[in-house]
């Protein structure tokens, strides 16, 4: 709680000590249900009779200082230096009668006023909502007036649990997706209080969707061939289907590759018998659940970091013989002067990768060519790229 060189808690001290309870929701939460917290003694690290004696001008100035501030607490003392400089009353503790005072004193009130609000208007709205508030009163906070419409919805999602709609036809004033994609953690925060369930743990839009059974759109494939491969309509080279329908294709390809920069999937050539798919990250859009890719040569071409590896790691654990391209240290040495920055790097424990590619990812991990560096596909010389990956499928030269 000291701040002084002294040691001592002074008026600073005293404020910061305030403001971790004042950060742990315990004020808030006292202003709607109090629990017998005050009066609330703070003690105080306060200067012994040896230091009264040797710095009796410092220790005055300080005792001046928890006085003149003592507007919202009141000072308990003690006496003591009666055998040197005589008895002095030296403050030991601040008393708080009252939750407000010490909010007044962590210099809150502001902020008090606007929860204890808000707490009201929710609660004359949605009275089930009570133990969400004393659960989350910062975040209720952060939400200002959004709170009621969040509301709103978690009690529409109480009473509808299987809408089978999609989200944008949520006849809710004020409610649309992009409202509820920003505020999708409280409303299932909400939810799950007013309808006696678990908090789920992710708050992701996709996740929202299926757990609330709303309707959502089919996850998708693209893919370009030569359009004797594909048989699309008019000829096309370039298509996109659902991923459920890529599961049961049966086209006349002997390789597949997977790119998850979109501009490499557009550029690469066509060849015979060769399929070339846009990744697109993590989950893979069917890819993973496709059995006849079993029987492709498939060729994975990632960003080089660790969430490359990592997704990389998640395609081999449903497709075991996938090889990877362009995601070695030769690669990344010979592109030193295009690395960037992870930002987040991936630490998870990948069991599906080679040893060469294993080494290389620990590598990145621990920083031993530099901090969370990467190389993004993007930035590989496409020459470079195009060389690399014909060795890698046994093509000829290619324009």
């Amino acid at each position: 709680m000291a701040t002084r060189a002294s040691g001592w808690t002074d008026t600073a001290g005293l404020r910061a000590a305030c403001l971790k309870s004042w950060d742990r929701g315990d004020m808030l939460r006292e202003l709607l249900e109090p629990a017998g917290t005050y009066p609330r003694r703070r003690p105080l690290k306060a200067p012994t009779a040896g230091e009264l004696r040797q710095r009796f001008a410092e220790v005055r100035g300080w005792a001046r200082e928890l006085h003149a501030g003592a507007g919202h607490y009141r000072l308990e003392t003690r006496s003591i230096g009666h055998q040197s400089v005589g008895a002095n009353d030296v403050p030991q503790a601040a008393r708080f009668d009252a939750v407000e005072d010490e909010i007044a004193f962590s210099g809150k009130g502001r902020d008090a006023a606007a929860f204890l609000k808000l707490a009201a208007q929710l609660e004359a709205a949605e009275p089930g909502l009570r133990p969400w508030v004393l659960a989350k009163p910062f975040q209720l906070l952060e939400l200002g007036p959004e709170a009621l419409v969040v509301a709103r919805v978690a009690r529409w999602l109480a009473e509808n649990p299987e809408p089978g709609i999609y989200v944008r036809q949520l006849a809710l004033g004020g409610v649309h997706t992009k409202f509820v994609e920003k505020h999708v953690r409280s409303i299932d925060d909400m939810a799950a209080v007013l309808t006696g369930m678990q908090a789920p743990r992710s708050s992701s839009m996709k996740s929202f969707r299926a757990r609330h059974c709303f309707t959502t759109e089919p996850d998708t494939v693209r893919m370009r061939a030569l359009p004797g491969i594909l048989n699309a309509p008019g000829g096309a080279e370039d298509v996109e289907i659902p991923a459920e329908a890529f599961e049961n294709l049966a086209l006349p390809v002997q390789r597949v590759i997977v790119t998850e920069n979109k501009t490499n999937f557009l550029a690469l050539p066509l060849m015979p018998g060769t399929l070339i798919v846009f990744g697109g990250g993590y989950g893979f859009s069917g890819l993973g659940a496709a059995g006849w890719v079993g029987g492709c040569d498939v060729v994975y071409w990632g960003d080089l970091d660790t969430h490359g590896f990592a997704i990389l790691n998640q395609l081999r654990s449903h497709h075991p013989h996938v090889r990877s391209v362009l995601m070695d240290k030769e690669t990344l040495m010979d592109h030193r002067g295009f690395w960037g920055v992870e930002t987040s790097p991936s630490k998870g424990t990948l069991v599906h990768l080679d040893a060469a590619e294993a080494r290389l990812f620990g590598e990145l991990v621990s920083g031993m060519h530099g901090q969370r560096i990467r190389l993004e596909q993007e930035q590989v010389n496409w020459d470079y790229a195009l060389a690399r990956i014909g060795d890698a499928c046994g093509w000829d030269a290619v324009d």
